[in-house]
């Protein structure tokens, strides 16, 4: 017979250690399948780490990808901290992109000065209105919020489709379902010339140390984990339950938005359907891997960045499928659970005739 028994609160060093060990055991179990595909496992590691790491190109090209993953990480961190299973950041992310190539494609002629501030309200605006309706009808109704975010990603991408092959079609596109050009004054800045990587990322980056502050020296920081904890415990103490979820699931919502913001006004110029390569799903999984921390989402996003563009260089360099990158994001987070478990719990085995066991 098993038993679970709860674990007194875990040391710093322990939680650190958890993400750390269950990434080195994915890419051990990843070598598995690179072996039988007949790789070395080192040097289809090594084309990874040249890949992400080796040159100025590779490195900007990690950090414009992991840009989207942190602020979807940050969306799903901040939800799960409140007991809010924001499952919707994918299709908050295209509800943001749509926003801003509406407002930045020439409905408004501004300045940058006055567009782009405007772009990324509008497009956080947009992310966070997706998720407040799941809200709502969690704290009205009781509505489950995994099944109603999960839903409106389909609804929402749908909606998004429709615009691109009517209203907001790009007439000079040659027949291709995309939106009209973003106006170069609704363009975030790029960081470096002639590489990709842009303003998105500093957006990124306040947003991490922002949801940090808030969450450990602000008083609805407080409330946040307070309801995250046990939200009767916390209606009885005084917190507004019902308010605090609204405002979490704005803040989510939002921080997708901005994640599509980024990729249409910083990265592409327009909109297509395939925008996102499942940010809003990675984002996820890098929460989790983060341990649900603001600042460990940067550096879980960085590594889930570096996976997958390294591995689209190895891809090109071996002929295998880069679709490795998937399978070792996935073992990722499945080492992180089950670990997450054994970290949570001391697990004992009771034998029929005694009641005391030995402690894994």
């Amino acid at each position: 017979m098993i038993r679970f028994e709860p674990r007194e609160p875990s040391s710093l060093p322990r939680l650190i250690l958890i993400p750390v060990a269950a990434a080195i055991v994915a890419l051990a179990l990843a070598a598995i399948p690179m072996l039988f595909a007949g790789l070395s496992v080192f040097n289809a590691y090594g084309l990874m780490l040249t890949g992400a790491f080796g040159s100025v190109f590779a490195f900007t090209e990690m950090l414009t990808r992991a840009a989207p993953l942190i602020l979807t990480g940050l969306a799903a961190a901040l939800a799960f901290r409140a007991k809010l299973w924001n499952i919707g950041a994918e299709g908050q992310l295209y509800a943001g992109a749509l926003a801003a190539v509406a407002i930045g494609s020439g409905m408004i002629d501004a300045p940058s000065i006055v567009l782009i501030p405007l772009v990324v309200f509008c497009g956080a605006l947009a992310g966070g209105v997706m998720m407040l309706g799941p809200t709502l009808l969690k704290t009205r109704l009781g509505v489950d919020e995994v099944v109603t975010t999960l839903l409106l990603n389909f609804i929402i991408l749908l909606f998004v489709q429709m615009m691109l092959e009517g209203p907001m079609k790009d007439p000079m596109g040659m027949g291709w379902p995309q939106s009209e050009p973003m106006l170069d004054e609704a363009m975030l800045p790029k960081l470096m010339a002639r590489m990709r990587i842009h303003g998105g990322l500093i957006i990124a980056f306040i947003a991490a140390i922002g949801i940090h502050i808030l969450l450990k020296r602000t008083v609805w920081g407080f409330e946040i984990r307070a309801v995250g904890e046990n939200a009767n415990a916390a209606r009885h103490a005084g917190i507004p339950v019902t308010a605090t979820f609204i405002r979490v699931g704005l803040f989510s919502g939002a921080l997708a938005g901005l994640a599509g913001v980024g990729e249409v006004a910083g990265l592409k110029g327009y909109l297509t359907a395939d925008l996102s390569p499942g940010f809003g799903y990675s984002g996820i999984v890098v929460a989790m891997l983060a341990g649900l921390s603001p600042l460990g989402v940067v550096i879980a996003a960085l590594f889930i960045a570096s996976i997958f563009v390294g591995a689209d260089s190895m891809s090109r360099a071996t002929g295998v499928s880069n679709y490795l990158a998937d399978l070792i994001v996935s073992m990722a987070l499945i080492c992180v659970l089950i670990s997450g478990l054994f970290l949570r719990f001391k697990v004992r085995f009771v034998g029929a005739k005694s009641t005391e066991g030995v402690s894994k």
